[in-house]
């Protein structure tokens, strides 16, 4: 899931339109928007399913939580006081910029807080009004609910998530009457940017059947093997759930050990690869690496019976086997990303298992999860209520829908990934922009039924994969206790898919020899962080700490992109150097160009 939307640059003019020019505006949206809504209506499928009645048991956790709010009535009053207090401030100091004289505001928003970027919300004592009364009650919504005591873990991390879902939608820049903008290009256009708007809105509707998809990005504007995943190659080997890609190299000689790349299978694989100024893949085969990298499908419900461990042995495990075919060489790197990472670390237990952990020379875990104790806040959605409600429809449909799996993680920063775009799609009327990551984002893949029903129990919910013998794959018991593969790990600090402080744990968990290094930014930015962008930093420290917070305190900060550190802990692992290997020429016959077929399967 990306960390960033685009920019939407304020306009200087901070003066607000006429109130009759509103209205005359007004009155032309409506006129014209009701022949839209016909017409959508008109066209619009008539079997949408309709949504199961409060699947995530919000209704219990917030009854739960009232109760216990009401029941100490005078922690309840004191905290009314002090929003009561907060507002006569407020009223006050409004008064005298009214008079012209200057007062400081009683609260701000967040330095990095982009809803209220246009001037008006600074110069226009009404807006600034209206801004600051939505920033006091925010806070004490937040801070009342998040101060009641007795709750249950889960709960109390329920309530508090939608409660900030809630305060995100109704803040005053999300409406057309209190967005100081909106107001003033409406009356600038003559309502066309909400009629652009309306229209945008049904073509997502329609685009979603029924269901808003909201459009992140001009879709139209990428090409898949064009100017995202171009990286040259062939595809080398494919079965049911993979297409293995080997790449050109673009050097005279590569190092003996190739790299296999395990991406996540909850999106495509060209995170990885997006433009040549940002692709880890391009960056690591002027490495002088050969690279290979795994395509996953988008299954549908053909695919319902593929399990978790047939994601192991039709993923990982046949592309190692590919690979030494193709190389000539007894073992490999591995890097796995997000998902792919989870499921390289039960690989490496599984071969260790069987005696055939030295097909894999070093492992390379980015971002990813082993022991789910506190996954953060996507717990917020997994517990045993939500998990029966997804088995129930995965058993329906054979699998769980791509767009499902991507609203969820958009609600993890909604300001960000819904209600921007809704400001800038719905209300001012503009095209989305252009952005590669974005256009990955939408492109969401399905998760067959016995596989992620595997996954959410046995990882999120049960912690299973920490557990000595915990999880059986193809007759086996793994235990990554006894995993003693050297491992480089990855996390960002800012992640809030995979936070650091619990992918840390894994450090503890190896036997073997582990280098954590961390990122700044998130879970997207902070991994695809090229060095020439000369962006951001990461930390590293050399000693083992007993907890993350320990080791922070002792690393060192480095300026700009991790790449550097780990190439230069991979390369002194990877054997001499050989001639480079040509996918064309190689022992295995190629299927099709990079960046095949399977990657260019659609959801929806």
């Amino acid at each position: 899931m990306p960390d960033k939307s685009p920019d939407h640059p304020a306009r200087p003019d901070a003066q607000i339109p006429d109130p009759t020019d509103i209205s005359r505006a007004l009155s032309s949206i409506a006129e014209r928007s009701q022949r839209l809504i016909q017409e959508f209506i008109r066209r619009h499928p008539e079997n949408a399913e309709p949504d199961t009645l409060d699947p995530l048991n919000i209704a219990g956790a917030f009854l739960e939580m009232t109760t216990r709010l009401m029941a100490d009535p005078a922690r309840l009053v004191e905290a009314q006081v002090s929003l009561w207090q907060d507002y006569v401030n407020l009223w006050q100091n409004t008064a005298l910029r009214m008079m012209g004289e200057k007062a400081a505001p009683v609260v701000e928003p967040d330095k990095n807080d982009k809803r209220f970027r246009d001037e008006a919300w600074q110069d226009n004592e009404l807006f600034d009004f209206i801004k600051q009364s939505y920033l006091l009650t925010a806070r004490w919504i937040r801070s009342t609910v998040k101060d009641v005591e007795g709750l249950d873990e889960q709960s109390a991390r329920k309530v508090d998530f939608y409660t900030r879902q809630f305060v995100d939608a109704m803040a005053p820049s999300n409406f057309v009457l209190t967005n100081p903008e909106v107001l003033r290009i409406t009356a600038e256009t003559g309502g066309e940017n909400l009629i652009k708007g309306l229209e945008h809105l049904l073509s997502d509707l329609e685009r979603g059947r029924g269901r808003l998809r909201i459009s992140m990005t001009d879709e139209n504007a990428f090409d898949i093997g064009r100017n995202v995943a171009s990286t040259p190659g062939q595809v080398i080997f494919q079965n049911d759930l993979i297409q293995l890609i080997q790449y050109a190299p673009s050097t005279e000689t590569v190092k003996n050990v190739p790299l296999l790349v395990i991406p996540p299978w909850i999106n495509k694989y060209y995170i990885l690869d997006l433009r040549e100024n940002n692709s880890l893949v391009k960056w690591c085969v002027d490495q002088g690496f050969s690279v290979f990298i795994i395509s996953w499908v988008n299954p549908d419900e053909r695919l319902a019976a593929k399990s978790f461990e047939d994601y192991m042995t039709e993923g990982p495990l046949a592309a190692i086997e590919a690979i030494k075919a193709q190389t000539h060489t007894a073992s490999i790197h591995a890097l796995g990303y997000c998902l792919g990472g989870t499921l390289l670390a039960c690989t490496l237990a599984w071969l260790k298992a069987n005696g055939q952990n030295k097909c894999i020379t070093s492992a390379t875990l980015m971002a990813a999860l082993t022991d789910f104790s506190d996954p953060g806040e996507i717990s917020v959605f997994i517990d045993d209520e939500q998990l029966e409600v997804l088995d129930s429809k995965m058993s329906r449909t054979g699998y769980l829908d791509g767009a499902d799996m991507a609203h969820s993680f958009n609600m993890l920063r909604s300001n960000e990934l819904i209600w921007s775009f809704v400001v800038n799609n719905y209300l001012l009327g503009k095209e989305p922009f252009p952005f590669d990551l974005l256009y990955w984002n939408s492109d969401s893949t399905r998760m067959p039924a016995s596989m992620h029903s595997f996954y959410l129990h046995n990882m999120y919910r049960e912690n299973n994969l920490v557990k000595p013998s915990g999880i059986t794959l193809k007759g086996t018991p793994i235990n990554l206790h006894c995993v003693d593969t050297p491992v480089y790990m990855l996390s960002c600090r800012e992640d809030h898919i995979a936070p650091w402080k619990a992918t840390y744990a894994a450090t503890h968990i190896f036997t073997g020899k582990v280098r954590f290094v961390l990122g700044a930014s998130g879970h997207i930015a902070g991994v695809i962080n090229p060095p020439a962008a000369g962006k951001y930093a990461y930390w590293t420290n050399g000693q083992k700490a007993r907890t993350p917070d320990d080791w922070l305190q002792k690393a060192k900060e480095h300026k700009g992109s991790w790449w550097t550190d780990w190439m230069a802990w991979l390369k002194p692992q990877s054997g001499e150097d050989v001639p480079a290997r040509d996918p064309e020429h190689g022992p295995l016959t190629p299927i099709e160009p990079a960046p095949g077929q399977y990657v260019r399967i659609r959801t929806g």
